[in-house]
């Protein structure tokens, strides 16, 4: 019995392992076809926003992405601007409370922020940062 609960114990601890080590953990998704201003968020460095825009009218469509710290405001900086239908992802090393601000004409977007662990940010590869 003993020997059962030892052999129990140890397969928990590795399987709490694991679990802590992979993976990336969804902090928030948004979702649009129009300006806004999206609902605070809280993120601890590193994370990720992985945009994703699509439209019918590539060339006339329009989107701008930008990063605000929460409540306050302040203007954090550009993540993207783009007329086309795109894609791309961009790493934060900075922890706090943000908000994005989306300003879109003809087109749909989608933002999906990540929690990522220390390996996976040493192994970002830049995509689609303008």
């Amino acid at each position: 019995m003993q020997l059962f609960i030892l052999r129990l114990a140890i397969f928990i601890s590795l399987a709490s392992l694991v679990s802590t080590a992979s993976g990336k953990e969804l902090i928030s998704k948004f979702q649009g076809s129009r300006s806004t201003t999206t609902a605070e968020f809280e993120a601890r460095a590193p994370w990720i926003l992985d945009w994703r825009v699509k439209g019918d009218y590539p060339g006339s469509m329009a989107v701008q992405i930008t990063l605000e710290s929460s409540p306050g405001g302040e203007h954090l900086g550009k993540v993207t601007t783009t007329k086309w239908v795109t894609d791309g992802v961009r790493l934060f090393s900075q922890s706090g409370r943000f908000r994005f601000v989306v300003d879109s004409s003809l087109a749909e977007w989608t933002l999906i922020v990540e929690q990522l662990n220390r390996e996976e940010a040493e192994a970002y590869t830049s995509k689609g940062v303008d």
